[in-house]
Order: C-alpha cells, then structure tokens, then sequence
C-alpha cells in the first residue's frame, strides 16, 4: 500500500504501487503517438531529480520551464518536486518583457524550453541573465543540451547520488514551497503567486473525488500546463490512474480527440462555444425533413437540467433525437465523453444544456491561481449541479461574502503569498486569513455559487449607477456573431461597448446572404450587416435594465487574443490594455453622443476585420 500523497511527487509512489498502466503518459510525434508506461515516468522523473542534483541545483532553486504541454514536462515537474527545487512554468506565449521580468523576478538557474522557435526567441533574453547556468531543450536543436542528456547525467551519477535524493525526498516538507505561478495579469506587471505541496495537493485530492472516472480511462490536456487549472487536474488525472495524452498543438485537438477517444478533458468556454457553433452549422447545411429533425432535437435540449426527472413524453422525445442527432455529436467528440470540465470564464447555459442532452456532462467550476485553484466546481458525484452556477464550495474550503458581494475564503489551498511582494499579499490575505477573491457572487439555493463580475470591473455612470459588465458582456457573447467585447463608460451617462466580431461566423453569414465584398472595409459597410449587428445588441438590451443598455457600439478590425495583447493567457481581457488601445474610438463615441441633442442615441457604423476559425473546419460532425 503506497503512503498518503502529501507532497506532489507522492504521486508517483501512489500510481506505481496502486494504480500502474502501459499508458500512463502520451504524447505526438508528427502523427505518431508514443506513451511512457507508469514506471518509466517514475524512472525518468528520477533521473531528472538527479540530472539536477548533478548540475549542482540545489532545495530552494528556481528553475522555469517554456513549453507547450507534453508528456515530458511531467519528468522536470516531478524532479524538481523530489529535490526541493522550485518550478517556475511560464506561458510559451508571452512578450519578451514578460520574459525578461519573470526570469529575472524569479532568478531562474536553469531553464527548460520546447523547441527551436522558444529557444530562439529566449536566446537574447537569456543572455542578458548571467544567473541562468543551463538551458536545456525538450525538442532536439542542435547546439542545444537536450533534456535526454540530462536523463543520462542523472543515470551516470545514480550511485553516487541516490542515497542523497532520497534523503532530500523525505526532508521535504509539504508545507515547503512547490512552484511559483507568475499571474500574466489583465493590468500591470505579473505577480509570482507561492504555492506549497500542501496548497497544491490539498486542492487536486478533494476535486479528484468527483466522479468515478479512473484506471480504466484517457484524458487528453491541451490546456497549458503551466496555468494552476490544467496543472492542477493534470495531478488529478494521474492520481486517479486515468492515461493523459497531450497536445501541444491546438490545431490538433480535433484529431486527438477523434484518435485518443477520451472520457473527460478540461476546455475553456470560448472552444465549447466553437463546439456549439459547429453544431449549429452542421444543421445549416441541412435541408428538408433532415434540417427539421435537426434543429428540433436542438431546441429539445433548453429542456435540459442536471438530476432533472423527465415526463414520459418528453423521455420518448429526447431518445428519438439521441438515435437521431445527439449520437452524430457524441462520435464527433470521440464517442467516448463523460465528463467536460469548463473554467476560466463563464460558460453559457445553452451550451451546458446541449451538451449535457447529448450525455457529455460539463462540470463547470471556479478559481484562482491563487486559490491553488479550486474553490466550487459542480460535482456529479454528490449530485451537487446546477447550470449557470460553479456549483458546491469544496469540502475543505471556507466561503463567505463581504458586505458589498465580494467572494472571500480560507482553506490549505490559499496560497503563502505574491513572491517578493509582502505589501500586495496583505492586500488580499487579511489578517484572518481570509483571501479577497475580487469577484462578486452569491449563494443560489443557499448552495450553488455563481459569480456575478469582477469587484474591480465594475464601475459607475455619471448618473451613480453601477455596471457590472462581465455579465452584460457574457449575454452579448451569446451571440453567433460576437466573439469579444468590452463595455465601457466609466463615469459617462450611458454604457457602450466595443466589440470584435466572430470573424468566421460572419464572413460565412454574408457567404449564404451573396453579400459581395472585396475586402472587410468595404463588408463593413454593407447595410445588411450593418442592420444585424444592430438587432444583436437591440435584443440584448431588452433582458437588460434601463441603465445597462448599450447605448452605443463600436466593432473593431482586430481580433482579439494573447498574442496581440487583447487578452492575457487564459483569456482574460486586459481592460486597460484596450482602452488604450482604442482611445480614440472611445473619445469619439462620447464626443459624438455630447453633441447630439435630447440625449438620443444612435447605433454606429461598425469597422470588422475576418479570420478562418480552424478549429470549425476541422470539426466535422
């Protein structure tokens, strides 16, 4: 029997002893898959903590990673796990500003990077830091150690060294600093979050307990690694003997899925929008009695609730279209689904009803880095669902809500604090040790949280009301034609928005109307979508209260992602970030609404630009 896991390497102790497999660990080579059995992880992850040993790192050591996921990242987080030394996963995806302050911040001795691009791209920074001794690659370049070499050093010094590891194994207390998380931040420079073993196995042990998922099934983790949420459940999956192939190509995921087959993956709500946009267009190429039946077995599926207990009727109902449609979505996500965990943002309901209809249950839940992250996560385990909400606090975590609605909670998953900034951890641990989330929520039925904004989003009109606009923002991305927006109006009478367009939906829409355009200055200025866009926001509105409407709108000819700097890392929006971007689109919108007499509003005209999604392509249903 293995030993009680209290520190994230247990882990490896745990699955060799209870719950081994051929499969423990995949991952792509070009379009071949290769995988690491269970005691080849834990032979390597040892030779890794050796090879570290050997270059001389030491307990207390920061070393970062730069990579898309693969199996091997598993390897130098399990060996710097067992030798004390700290990890520190950085996005593969950010500027070299943030490079340079994250390794400098965290005085990074060695690093470890994916491949020829990352390395190339980390060379000029690399350079400028004489404290990084090592720089290792997990893709062969030449000129360049190679991660294996490492393996090798740590085999070749084995005898000598074993004996020392495993004396710094048990030494290694739970309560000892495990990784520092830099936070990409929606303003300001990122913040080294500190977290412990304890604060990260106290958090994956509760939330692995909900469901029945184990030995006998696959994931596959596309998410990055790096962030704490797949991180998090990357420990949870092989805690619960479950096979984990990863992909560090997103234009991937459709074949992985389709190859792998898994039962349960972590997504992010922008892909299972794409997902049930896809199902959409796949009944829009229909025609006839097939289209009928399509989009009636859609529309079947608002009927949706979890633990709901149906009507004879409706039961008739919703079998005929699971033969008849709900199959051909489950096939088209490897027929094997049984779980889709949902994080980062929230997820429409609509999306959680069809694809719970369908039999693939979406465990939404909610966090943060600093959180280690997990605080509620809908939990079909205990039955503890409900759609629209993040459903049950965890067992081991304290909540409660301060006078004016923000989330506050304790438990061994709230981090040590912000990495050399003792006055920004006080700002958010009081002296209770309650942690200040920054979001707003409530309790629904008195058990099912749901979160209503960010506490520092909201803002007030000229007039002293506030807007709370996350929420009006998740109503207006419900639509078919908005990917993103951002509303605006902080201290004007009225609240407006600027919104970047779903690109593909809309250029496919004026491809079925026969709109005509050359390019997407000319598109924008066609009537038709002029009109449609129009009528989204009028019909949003209308579910809204008089002060939250949006009076005005500009679209923007940019999409918006982290590599262009709209959106952080996991898809947050940098507020700041396009407010200065679009200055003069703001400025123009309220100069524009002072000069107009009567306080009378008028839609704008709307600048787009268009982008393929080929996530839609290469879902074929």
């Amino acid at each position: 029997m293995a030993k009680e896991v209290t520190r994230t390497f247990d882990v490896l102790d745990w699955i060799l002893t209870e719950l081994p497999r051929p499969d423990a660990l995949g991952g792509k080579n070009g379009n071949d898959w290769y995988v690491y059995s269970t005691a080849e992880y834990v032979e390597k992850s040892h030779k890794f903590a050796l090879g570290l040993m050997a270059l001389g790192l030491k307990k207390g050591d920061k070393v970062a990673t730069v990579t898309t996921n693969r199996p091997e990242w598993n390897f130098a987080d399990m060996g710097m796990s067992m030798t004390g030394i700290v990890h520190v996963p950085i996005y593969p995806t950010i500027g070299d500003e943030e490079y340079s302050y994250i390794l400098e911040h965290a005085e990074i001795k060695a690093l470890f990077v994916g491949d020829k691009k990352l390395f190339e791209k980390l060379s000029p920074i690399i350079a400028r830091l004489p404290e990084i001794t090592h720089v290792y690659s997990f893709e062969e370049i030449e000129g360049v150690p190679y991660f294996e070499e490492l393996l090798q050093l740590g085999e070749s010094h084995k005898a000598e060294l074993s004996e020392q590891l495993e004396q710094i194994k048990s030494e290694v207390d739970p309560d000892d600093l495990a990784t520092i998380i830099y936070t990409s931040g929606t303003t300001g420079v990122p913040k080294g979050v500190m977290l412990t073993h304890t604060n990260l196995v106290s958090n994956f042990l509760v939330h692995s307990k909900m469901h029945h998922l184990g030995k006998d099934h696959r994931v596959i983790s596309f998410l990055p690694l790096c962030h704490v949420y797949e991180r998090s459940v990357n420990y949870h999956f092989q805690y619960k003997g479950m096979g984990v192939y990863y992909v560090g190509n997103l234009g991937q995921i459709v074949a992985a899925i389709k190859e792998i087959k898994p039962h349960m993956f972590n997504s992010v709500p922008r892909l299972l929008e794409r997902v049930y946009d896809g199902f959409v267009s796949k009944g829009k190429e229909l025609s006839g009695i097939k289209k009928l039946i399509y989009f009636w077995a859609l529309n079947l599926t608002r009927h949706f609730e979890y633990n709901k207990e149906y009507n004879f009727f409706l039961k008739i109902r919703i079998k005929i279209a699971d033969k008849l449609i709900y199959s051909k979505w489950r096939a088209a996500l490897g027929n094997n689904i049984v779980y889709i965990v949902s994080g980062g943002a929230a997820l429409q309901p609509r999306i959680a009803r069809v694809l719970g209809m369908a039999g693939m249950l979406n465990l939404e839940g909610y966090g943060l880095t600093e959180t280690s992250p997990v605080i509620a996560v809908n939990n079909p385990e205990t039955k503890a669902m409900k759609i629209g909400t993040v459903g049950e606090v965890l067992s081991n975590v304290q909540l409660k809500f301060a006078d004016d609605g923000e989330i506050l909670c304790k438990g061994p998953g709230v981090m040590k604090g912000y990495y050399k900034e003792p006055e920004l951890t006080a700002e958010v641990i009081d002296e209770e040790g309650w942690f200040h989330t920054g979001d707003i929520g409530i309790l629904e039925d008195g058990k099912y949280l749901k979160i209503t904004d960010r506490k520092k989003e909201m803002f007030k009109l000229s007039g002293g009301k506030y807007i709370a606009p996350q929420m009006i923002e998740n109503k207006l991305k419900a639509s078919f034609f908005i990917e993103q927006i951002m509303v605006i109006g902080a201290g004007e009478k009225f609240a407006s928005a600027l919104i970047s367009p779903n690109f593909s939906y809309l250029h496919e829409w004026c491809s079925h109307r026969k709109i005509l355009f050359q390019d997407n200055e000319e598109l924008i200025q066609n009537t038709e979508v002029l009109a449609q866009l129009q009528k989204e926001v009028v019909a949003i509105n209308k579910t809204l209260g008089e002060h939250e409407e949006i009076k005005r709108f500009r679209l923007v000819s940019d999409e918006w992602t982290p590599q262009t700097g709209e959106l952080s890392p996991t898809l947050k929006l940098k507020r700041n970030y396009v407010a200065a971007k679009y200055k003069t689109i703001i400025d123009e919108i309220y100069s524009v609404a002072k000069e107009q007499p009567g306080g009378r509003f008028r839609l704008p005209k709307i600048k787009l630009n268009f982008d393929i999604n080929e996530f839609i392509k290469r879902l074929k249903l």
